[in-house]
C-alpha cells in the first residue's frame, strides 16, 4: 500500500474534498473519537460552510482550500520538497460528476480515498477509476453505507451463516419518502440525468450493492427493469395551483404535500435547521436564509414546473448464477424516508425485516426470533459511522479486507445497475456477462 502502517496511537488524518452533508457526515467521526483520526485538510467553494466546517476541526488556515485544485497542487508541493503528503487519505464528497478527477487525482498522489457513492456517474468513468485504485495500490472505501449498519451487519451475518439454507428470493423496497425525492431528485442536485445520473444510480446503488453481497458467490446473470417519471411533471400539476411558479406564491402551498413552504420553512421556524433545511444556503439555515432560497433557488420552484427528468419509480429483477431471484423497488411516494423493507426466502426459513429491526424465521425448528440491533446514529441507522470508522482502521492497518470488499467488487456491483438502466431504456432483458464484456471491451479492458 502506498503508507506504512500505523500505531494505534498516531490517529490516521484525512482531507476532506466536499464539506456538504456527506462531507460533514463522515467527518462526525473524527470529532467523536480525536484519537482515531483527525481532518487536517479541506477544500469546499462556498465561504460560510467552508469557516464552519475549518473552525469544528481546527484545520490550520494553511491548509483550508477553496477548490480540490488547490489542495491538490499544495499536496503535490508539498510532495516534492518534504516527501509527504498532506494527509493519510482523503475523502471525496463532491458531486457525482466530479468524482473521476477527484479520485484519479489523489489516487495517483498516493492517497487512501473514501469516495462517495456512487464510484462514477458512467461505465468509462467507473472502469478508470477501478485502474487508477488498482495501479496506485491504495486502500479504497466506496459510500455503500449499508454494508456496514449495525443491523445489516448481523442481517447479512446470518444470510452467511447459511443456518436457514440457501438464499433464493430477495423482496426489496426502497422508500425514497415523498419530500426526500422532491428535495434531492425533482429540486435538487440529483433531478437532472445529465448533470448528476439517473436516479437508481444516484439513490440506491447501495441497495444494488448489498443485494449482490447477500447473494454472494453467485453473480448476476440476468437483469430486466422498468421505471417512469410518473409524477413530478407538469402534467400532474394540480389545476387549483394556477400559474405559480414558485411554493411561496402559490395558493395551495398550506396543502399541497411538496410545499417548500412545509418542507423547509416551518420546521426551521420551529427551531430545526437539521436537513434538509441545512443543505440549501451556505451557512447557517435561519429564517432569512432559507427564504431567500426559497425566493429566488431552485428549492423554493414547485414541483411540477421543475426540469427534472429522472425516474420517481422503478423497479429492477435480477437473476443470479445460483438460481436465485431478486426483486428491487425504488419509489418516491412513501411516507417512510429510506427505511428499506426486506424479505429474504431461503430453503429453510425467512428473514423480514425493516431497518430497524428484523425477525427470523426458521422452518426446520419452527422457531422465530426478533433481533434489535443498536442503532449507532450518524445516518443510515449507523451505517455512515460504521463505515468512516472501517475505513480508518483499514488504512491504519494497511488491510483493505476489513472493509469487506475491493474496487472490483465496488465497480461489479456498479455495473449491474448499468445494466438495469440500460434494460429500463431498451425494453429488454439484459445478459449480464455480455454487458460486462461490451463495457470493458469498449475501452480495451
Amino acid at each position: 500500500m502506498g503508507f506504512e502502517c500505523k500505531s494505534p496511537a498516531e490517529p490516521i488524518t484525512l482531507a476532506v474534498v466536499g464539506c456538504g452533508q456527506r462531507g460533514k457526515n463522515y467527518s462526525a467521526y473524527p470529532l467523536d473519537e480525536p484519537h482515531k483520526c483527525k481532518v487536517v485538510a479541506i477544500a469546499e467553494p462556498r465561504p460560510k460552510t467552508r469557516q464552519l466546517f475549518a473552525d469544528a476541526h481546527g484545520v490550520d488556515d494553511t491548509l483550508v482550500f477553496k477548490t480540490w485544485q488547490d489542495l491538490h497542487k499544495a499536496s503535490a508541493e508539498t510532495i516534492e520538497t518534504v516527501g509527504k503528503r498532506l494527509a493519510d487519505a482523503v475523502i471525496v464528497a463532491v458531486q457525482d460528476k466530479m468524482h473521476l478527477e477527484v479520485v484519479l487525482a489523489f489516487a495517483e498522489q498516493g492517497y487512501h480515498i473514501l469516495c462517495e457513492k456512487p464510484m462514477a456517474t458512467s461505465l468509462e468513468d467507473c472502469l478508470k477509476i477501478e485502474a487508477a485504485v488498482k495501479n496506485a495500490d491504495i486502500i479504497f472505501g466506496m459510500g455503500h453505507v449499508l454494508r456496514y449498519s449495525p443491523y445489516n451487519k448481523a442481517l447479512t451475518e446470518v444470510v452467511h451463516s447459511r443456518e436457514l439454507g440457501e438464499l433464493v428470493n430477495v423482496v426489496h423496497v426502497e422508500p425514497v419518502g415523498y419530500y426526500h425525492f422532491a428535495h434531492s431528485y425533482v429540486r435538487g442536485d440529483w433531478s437532472k440525468e445529465a448533470e448528476s445520473s439517473f436516479s437508481l444510480m444516484t439513490k440506491s446503488c447501495h441497495d444494488i450493492d448489498i443485494l449482490c453481497h447477500w447473494l454472494s458467490p453467485a453473480i448476476p446473470t440476468r437483469v430486466s427493469s422498468f421505471g417512469s417519471l410518473n409524477h413530478f411533471s407538469k402534467a400532474k400539476k394540480p389545476s387549483t395551483a394556477g400559474d405559480a411558479l414558485r411554493c411561496l406564491d402559490c395558493s395551495i402551498n398550506e396543502e399541497c404535500p411538496y410545499s417548500a413552504k412545509r418542507i423547509y420553512l416551518e420546521p426551521v421556524s420551529r427551531g430545526n435547521t437539521r436537513w434538509p433545511a441545512s443543505t440549501i444556503v451556505d451557512g447557517i439555515p435561519d429564517i432569512e436564509n432559507i427564504t431567500d432560497a426559497l425566493r429566488s433557488g431552485p428549492y423554493g420552484q414547485c414541483v411540477y414546473e421543475s426540469d427534472n427528468d429522472v425516474c420517481d419509480n422503478q423497479v429492477v429483477n435480477i437473476e443470479f448464477s445460483s438460481g436465485a431471484t431478486v426483486s428491487f423497488t425504488m419509489v418516491a411516494q412513501t411516507s417512510l424516508i429510506c427505511d428499506r423493507q426486506t424479505r429474504l426466502h431461503f430453503t429453510h426459513g425467512e428473514i423480514v425485516g425493516d431497518m430497524s429491526q428484523f425477525t427470523v424465521t426458521n422452518f426446520r425448528t419452527g422457531q422465530a426470533t426478533t433481533y434489535h440491533p443498536k442503532n449507532e446514529g450518524g445516518g443510515h441507522g449507523g451505517g455512515d459511522l460504521g463505515l468512516i470508522r472501517t475505513f480508518v482502521e483499514a488504512v491504519r492497518t494497511g488491510k483493505q479486507e476489513l472493509l469487506g470488499t475491493h474496487v472490483s467488487e465496488v465497480l461489479n456491483s456498479h455495473l449491474t445497475v448499468f445494466a438495469a438502466e440500460h434494460s429500463r431504456k431498451e425494453g429488454k432483458v439484459v445478459n449480464c456477462a455480455d454487458f460486462t464484456q461490451a463495457a470493458r471491451g469498449g475501452l480495451g479492458m
